[in-house]
């Protein structure tokens, strides 16, 4: 559901693949090709592996390393080259002498470095002058103007390996040891132990959703480096999960904390305040509340942790958060005073199905100075800000209105009053899912757009919200990366212009972007179509849906350029048309579209998938709406199985990855947001009965492959097995394939499974036999 999910591949002797086709389309008998080692490898050109490197200068993220410089990676066939540009001027200069920093650190680590293939991941000039760099999740300390030499911090100090989460100031970071709460120097590894109390199952900053359990810290420090903001986390009553390794002898055992919807006994936090110096822990007066956030189904949503619902003042002096209800339908701001532990509410939101504070980020902040807050609402049917007082709680005016959402609020400038956010949908004839860059007043007034291209816009602001950088594009354009201007847009100057020439001489071609109507007859829906590159109009093609049902997501990558989205254009290869469809309650358009299956998850978007995949067999007579297919994974796997068994005369072949079958038996959060909090009736019924895949698997009549790894500790493999005894008890045939010791993405085993999943449409969709055994590339992480 919410890590990485992989893919899957592949399945023949010509006799099988007729008599499949012959059970399956009288069209698939009359094509009966067999398939060579040359079909796939054509195939196998358009994965991300083999098309990302053939794309040049597509710069889409940079790092600021002041209010006037930034770095980034830009890439051509040459290799990969980092460089530096200063905003102020608009000239690039190298990042660093590459070719150094290759040799020093294939000293230090005794491995050959390539000065065009580095992999750097972070950088900054630390305190002594040195530059520290991260390569491979190591951090290295350089002198790369002298001699040339590096040496690997870890070996400095000698210290915990606990994960640390580094203060402002840059000179401590917090880590759990034992479930309690330390820190330590970082100049001298000097550690000193914070809380005392914590135990087993209610330790503090503990990182444990169910789905995710990690050893980092979640918390947030002081702009000071002097408090720190977090909880103890009582997990002590909820139930286990429990997984086995598979190997020779006895198995390892695999338990933790994982509460189910509808456990008596759920996770709850009690917040603290941390006085670092004096190691005293301040308990604010407040009840325990629920681990649950605005955002997400984790307290920590980003992808670089931290506390994403908590905010300090920039004195320290007090601190505001937003308790979440565990149905997500009540939402409290509050301010606690950080040397009382007395706790404000100041005002509350009640919603009639789920609340989220944004799109990929928290959105509200907290403007002590001014004693004012930003909100942000769906109150309108659309994502917008409000300004509250927080004197007494009163709405003071909405800053944005009207159609369209503010997707993520990327800075707030309290002393000229501005706001800086992306949106979707707030542009008449723009694509509704092509991000824009706007500023708005707090005080009122037209928002500003600051990108006017009609395309997908990546955006990254200076500190100091001087200058941004804006990387545009669409499925068809590769992205242009220039400098702006925050106060009104301007291009200050370009800081690179992707080419993908190479791209195109390997026959590549972009998804073609479609608009179809949802199962209303009215509501336009957005997605992806992709062809073979040795297309024929005067065929007929078999169609495969690609699907992730959201409802934190939809099946559509990005509407930006990327060339390769899961491997869509190269499983159309093999000689399928692919269709990515964003059906009604997956995010981006209004909250009425979003919620338009709250409390049914088992809709899944498939009234939409099926509308639409019909409407384009309607409009195009080279679509065969006699063989379609369909595949996802995690919550797209949930949706592929339930498509098979409820709509069984659509859907003919169906590949299942690692599906959340029943989210009874998926953690908490996810369902009691989606879903709403577990019901039983009388009659033992439930709520929840609608979701179930299980209880409708007797109405399988296709090919139906269910995957899943063995020690998946987000969507445990008991959702699979729970299908498995269904279908096995109304005595279906159906294709199963496990995968010792995988978890929710598939690691080193994703090449088979892609493989597999390939052959599996091949021969069963298709009616064609595929090679024997192709070997995929293995991933280049591998």
């Amino acid at each position: 559901m919410h890590s990485t999910m992989c893919t899957s591949r592949l399945y023949g002797a010509l006799v099988c693949g007729l008599l499949v086709a012959a059970a399956t389309s009288g069209n698939a008998m009359a094509d009966g090709r067999t398939l060579t080692a040359q079909d796939y490898a054509q195939a196998e050109r358009y994965m991300a592996y083999n098309t990302k490197p053939l794309v040049d200068h597509a710069v889409s993220t940079v790092h600021w390393l002041d209010g006037a410089h930034f770095w980034y990676l830009d890439h051509d066939a040459s290799g990969d080259h980092y460089l530096q540009m200063d905003a102020s001027s608009g000239k690039a200069s190298p990042l660093l002498d590459q070719a150094k920093l290759a040799a020093a650190l294939s000293k230090v680590s005794g491995k050959p470095v390539k000065a065009d293939k580095l992999g750097i991941t972070d950088f900054r000039v630390a305190a002594d002058g040195r530059d520290e760099i991260e390569v491979g999740g190591k951090h290295y300390l350089c002198d790369l103007k002298g001699a040339g030499q590096c040496v690997d911090k870890s070996t400095l100090v000698k210290t915990g390996k606990e994960p640390g989460v580094l203060s402002p100031d840059r000179k401590q970071e917090a880590f759990i040891r034992h479930w309690n709460l330390w820190v330590r120097d970082v100049a001298t590894g000097k550690e000193t132990q914070l809380t005392t109390d914590g135990v087993e199952n209610f330790g503090y900053a503990t990182d444990n959703a169910g789905w995710k359990h990690t050893d980092d810290a979640i918390l947030e420090w002081s702009p000071d480096s002097k408090q720190i903001a977090t909880f103890q986390q009582d997990q002590r009553q909820d139930g286990d999960m429990y997984l086995v390794t598979t190997q020779v002898g006895h198995p390892e055992l695999q338990s933790w904390k994982y509460p189910l919807p509808g456990d008596a006994h759920i996770t709850m936090i009690e917040r603290v305040v941390i006085d670092v110096s004096a190691q005293k822990v301040l308990r604010l007066k407040m009840p325990p509340d629920q681990h649950r956030s605005t955002l997400c189904d984790d307290v920590s949503c980003g992808e670089n942790g931290g506390w994403d619902d908590v905010k300090w003042a920039p004195d320290g002096k007090t601190l505001a958060f937003v308790s979440t209800s565990r149905d997500h339908q009540h939402e409290t701001f509050r301010i606690a005073d950080t040397k009382t532990g007395e706790v404000r509410t100041v005002f509350h939101e009640e919603v009639p199905t789920y609340y989220e504070s944004g799109n990929g980020a928290v959105n509200w902040r907290y403007l002590p100075a001014t004693n004012e807050a930003v909100w942000f609402s769906e109150r309108n049917n659309w994502g917008n800000l409000y300004l509250y007082d927080l004197t007494d709680g009163k709405l003071k005016r909405a800053i944005t209105t009207g159609d369209g959402n503010v997707t993520e609020v990327l800075k707030v400038d309290a002393k000229t009053r501005t706001v800086w956010f992306r949106g979707v949908g707030r542009t008449s004839g723009v694509n509704p899912y092509y991000q824009q860059f706007w500023k708005v007043s707090l005080d009122g007034g037209e928002p500003v757009l600051l990108s006017p291209e009609p395309a997908d816009h990546s955006i990254t602001m200076s500190d100091d919200g001087k200058y941004f950088v804006d990387s545009y594009s669409t499925t068809a354009a590769p992205p242009v990366t220039v400098l702006r201007d925050a106060n009104d847009g301007h291009t200050v100057t370009t800081v690179a212009k992707a080419d993908m020439s190479r791209l195109l001489a390997t026959g590549w071609q972009p998804p073609e972007q479609i608009i179809v109507k949802a199962r209303d007859g009215k509501t336009d829906l957005y997605g992806l179509m992709f062809k073979p590159t040795h297309f024929d109009p005067a065929k007929k093609y078999p169609v495969i849906d690609y699907i992730y049902p959201g409802p934190q997501t939809g099946s559509v990558y990005t509407y930006g350029f990327s060339p390769a989205q899961v491997d869509d254009q190269s499983l159309a290869e093999l000689g399928f048309v692919v269709v990515a469809i964003d059906g009604m309650g997956t995010p981006w358009r209004s909250k009425a579209f979003h919620d338009a299956w709250y409390g049914n998850m088992g809709d899944n978007t498939l009234p939409d998938q099926v509308a639409g995949i019909k409407q384009l067999g309607q409009r195009y007579p080279w679509i065969d709406l006699d063989r379609v297919g369909i595949w996802g994974h995690s919550g797209g796997g949930d949706a592929t199985a339930d498509a098979m068994f409820r709509y069984p005369d659509f859907f003919k072949v169906g590949w299942s990855e690692s599906g959340n079958h029943d989210n009874r038996d998926y953690e908490d959060d996810w369902a009691e947001k989606w879903q709403g909090l577990l019901v039983t009736n009388k009659d033992g019924s439930t709520n929840y009965d609608s979701q179930a895949n299980q209880l409708i698997a007797k109405d399988l009549k296709g090919k139906l492959m269910l995957v899943h790894g063995t020690i998946d500790d987000n969507v445990p493999p008991y959702n699979t097995l729970l299908v498995v005894d269904a279908l096995i008890k109304a005595n279906k045939d159906f294709d199963m394939l496990l995968l010792p010791n995988q978890h929710h993405g598939y690691a080193a085993d994703t090449p088979y499974i892609t493989r597999r999943r390939w052959d599996y449409f091949v021969r069963n969709l298709a009616g064609d036999t595929p090679p024997k055994e192709y070997a995929l590339k293995p991933w280049p992480w591998k």
